[in-house]
C-alpha cells in the first residue's frame, strides 16, 4: 500500500474522480488502483483567489514496487496503524467489576474498552441520560430554571454534548487510539467524512445519537450504566508496598448511602465537578492547581469570517469557515481562540446557582448566522488566591459570581467598542457586515458592563489579542463585535497526579484519574483517548494485556 499526499483540485472530488486523478499522477490506469481511501481532505485558502482542495490518500495498486521506484514526489510506502483491543475474557467470579465515574468522553470510552475486554464495567453518572438531559438544558435556556445535576456540564456525554462536537486532537498517537475513537463515532452514527476531514466535527445534534448508541453497546456487552448516581466518597484500606505504606481503593460511596465494592475505579469526573474536587481534597488525594485560560465569547457575522478566510469571490460551495488565532500580550500571556464554532451559538453553560459561564455550540449543519469563539488569556497558579490545590477552583467561582451578577443570571453581552474605549482597534473595519447583527444565544441575554469581571491584566491582554487578530481577519476588531461573558471553563483548574505507566493516583492504588477533569485531556478526542489509555492500564494490571 502507498500514500499519496498533496493531490490538488479546484473542486471537491467524487471517489471516481479522485481515483482517476490519483492514477494519472502515478502513471497508472484507474483500473490498476484496486482500492483507495481518503486519509485527509482539507481546504487551502492561504492565497485568496487561489483556492485549492487538498487530498491525501492511501491506495493499493498493481505494480506498487514499480511506482515507488519512480521516486515521485509526495508518494511513499504506507502501513496503517490498527488499534488492537484484546479478545474478551470471562470475568472471574472472585473479581470485582471495574467502576467508572463520569459518562463524558473519557468515562464512556474507558467503560467501552473495559466492556469490549469482557470486564462488564459499572458506569456511574451524576446527571441524566442524554435525552432527559437535553430536555433539562432546553428548559433552562427557556426559563432560567437550573437543575444543578442535569445541565450543560453534567449528564451523559459530558460538557461536549452541548458544543460544536469538534473532533480535532493534537496528541501524538503511535498506537491508533485517535483513529479508533473516530471509527467508533462513525459506527454509532457520525458521518464517515470525520475519518478524513482535516477539521472534523459532528455537531451537538449528531453527537447525542452517537452517545446514546455507545451507551447501548456497553449495556449489550454486559456493562451497567446508572444515571443520577453521584459519588460522594471512597472507601480505602491501608496497603504495604515496596515503596512504603499506602492506600488502596476498596469501594465507592453514592449519595444514596449505597456502597459499591471496587478495586479498580476510573475517576473521569470532568472539569466542573467542584464538589467532588473538594471531597477528594478532604480525603488527602494528591492534587495540584494547574494553568488554564479565561476570556469571552466573541461573535461575528459568519459571512465576514467566510469572506476574510476564503475570499469574496469563491467559485464553489464551501462550508462555513473556522479560524484559529494566537497572539502574545505585552506582559507575555498567551491569547488565543478556543473552541471556534462556525454558524453556531453562545450558550449559557452554568452548572451552579448564582454563577454563570458560557460555551459555544453548533449543530451539524452549522447554519447559524454567527461565528463565535472564545478569545481567552492564559493564567497560572500565580494569578489565583492562595496556593492550595483548589485555589484555581475558587478563582473560577469568584469570576462566575461576578458574571452572574452582571446581568442578573442572563448571559451578559456588550459591544467591543463599549468594552474597549481603545483607539488602537480598527473599530470601523467590516462595518458593512454588521448591519442588524444581534447576539445569537441559547438562553436569555442582557446588556452589561463586562469590563468589571476580570482583573485588569486579563482585560488588557484580551484587547491586545483582538487588535492583533484584526490584522489576520479583516473586521475582527470591529466595534460592533459582540462580546459574551464569561468563558471560564476551558480546562480543569486542577491536576490529579498519576503514577507513570500504571496511571493510578500516586496515593491511592486502584484509583485512576482520567480525562479532562484530572488534567490529562483538552477536548472530546483527547479525553476519549485518555479513557482508552486508562482502560488499557486496568486490563494490563489485571493480567489480561501483555506489556
Amino acid at each position: 500500500m502507498i500514500r499519496i499526499s498533496n493531490i490538488k483540485s479546484r473542486t471537491f472530488l467524487t471517489r471516481e474522480e479522485l481515483i482517476k486523478k490519483t492514477a494519472s499522477y502515478l502513471g497508472l490506469k484507474p483500473a490498476q488502483i484496486r482500492s483507495l481511501a481518503i486519509l485527509k481532505e482539507s481546504i487551502d485558502a492561504r492565497r485568496k483567489g487561489d483556492l485549492w482542495i487538498l487530498y491525501c490518500v492511501s491506495a493499493l495498486c498493481e505494480g506498487e514496487h514499480k511506482v515507488l521506484r519512480k521516486h515521485l514526489k509526495h508518494v511513499e510506502p504506507y502501513k496503517p496503524v490498527v488499534y488492537r483491543v484484546p479478545k474478551p475474557v470471562s470475568l472471574p467470579d472472585t473479581m470485582k467489576r471495574p467502576v467508572v465515574i463520569g459518562a463524558g468522553p473519557a468515562g464512556l470510552f474507558a467503560a467501552y474498552y473495559l466492556a469490549l475486554c469482557g470486564l462488564k464495567p459499572i458506569l456511574l453518572e451524576r446527571g441524566k441520560d442524554v435525552d432527559a438531559r437535553t430536555g433539562d438544558v432546553e428548559k433552562f435556556w427557556e426559563t432560567g430554571i437550573l437543575d444543578p445535576s442535569s445541565n450543560v456540564q453534567f449528564g451523559e456525554g459530558g460538557a461536549g454534548s452541548f458544543s460544536d462536537g469538534k473532533l480535532t486532537c493534537g496528541v501524538k498517537d503511535p498506537v491508533g487510539r485517535n483513529r479508533f475513537v473516530l471509527e467508533t463515532f462513525v459506527s454509532f452514527g457520525a458521518e464517515e467524512r470525520i475519518l478524513y476531514d482535516a477539521k472534523p466535527h459532528v455537531g451537538t445534534d449528531v453527537l447525542r445519537t452517537v452517545i446514546r448508541n455507545l451507551r447501548n453497546r456497553i449495556l449489550e456487552l454486559g456493562g451497567e450504566v446508572h444515571f443520577s448516581s453521584c459519588v460522594t466518597g471512597f472507601k480505602t484500606a491501608d496497603e504495604s508496598t515496596e515503596e512504603g505504606r499506602t492506600r488502596k481503593i476498596t469501594g465507592v460511596v453514592l449519595d444514596t448511602g449505597e456502597i459499591l465494592s471496587a478495586e479498580q475505579v476510573v475517576l473521569a469526573i470532568g472539569h466542573s465537578a467542584r464538589d467532588t474536587f473538594r471531597m477528594l481534597d478532604q480525603m488527602d488525594l494528591s492534587m495540584e492547581p494547574k494553568p488554564f485560560a479565561v476570556g469571552f465569547r466573541v461573535q461575528h457575522p459568519q459571512k465576514l469570517i467566510d469572506d476574510s478566510m476564503y475570499g469574496k469571490e469563491v467559485p464553489i460551495s464551501l462550508p462555513p469557515s473556522p479560524y484559529k488565532l494566537t497572539a502574545r500580550s505585552g506582559d507575555g500571556r498567551g491569547v488565543y481562540s478556543f473552541c471556534m464554532c462556525p454558524g453556531g451559538y453562545v450558550v449559557n453553560a452554568s452548572s451552579q446557582e448564582g454563577r454563570l459561564c458560557v460555551n459555544g455550540m453548533s449543530y451539524s449543519g452549522r447554519k447559524g448566522l454567527a461565528a463565535n469563539s472564545a478569545i481567552v488569556v492564559s493564567i497560572s497558579p500565580e494569578d489565583y488566591p492562595g496556593n492550595d490545590a483548589l485555589c484555581g477552583v475558587r478563582f473560577q467561582e469568584a469570576l462566575e459570581e461576578k458574571a452572574y451578577a452582571a446581568a442578573g443570571g442572563a448571559i451578559p453581552v456588550c459591544r467591543l467598542k463599549d468594552f474597549s474605549g481603545s483607539e488602537k482597534l480598527p473599530l470601523e473595519d467590516g462595518a458593512e457586515y454588521f448591519k442588524d447583527f444581534t447576539p445569537q444565544c441559547k438562553g436569555s441575554y442582557a446588556q452589561a458592563d463586562l469590563s468589571k469581571i476580570y482583573p485588569e491584566a486579563v482585560n488588557k491582554a484580551f484587547l491586545e489579542g483582538m487588535e492583533q487578530f484584526s490584522h489576520t481577519i479583516y473586521g475582527f476588531g470591529n466595534g460592533q463585535t459582540i462580546i459574551c461573558g464569561i468563558e471560564s471553563r476551558t480546562s480543569s483548574p486542577v491536576r490529579i497526579p498519576r503514577d507513570g505507566e500504571d496511571l493510578e493516583s500516586i496515593r491511592v492504588r486502584g484509583l485512576y484519574p482520567c480525562g479532562e477533569g484530572a488534567g490529562y485531556a483538552g477536548g472530546i478526542i483527547s479525553a476519549a483517548m485518555d479513557g482508552l489509555k486508562v482502560g488499557e492500564a486496568i486490563v494490563k494490571r489485571l493480567g489480561f494485556l501483555e506489556s
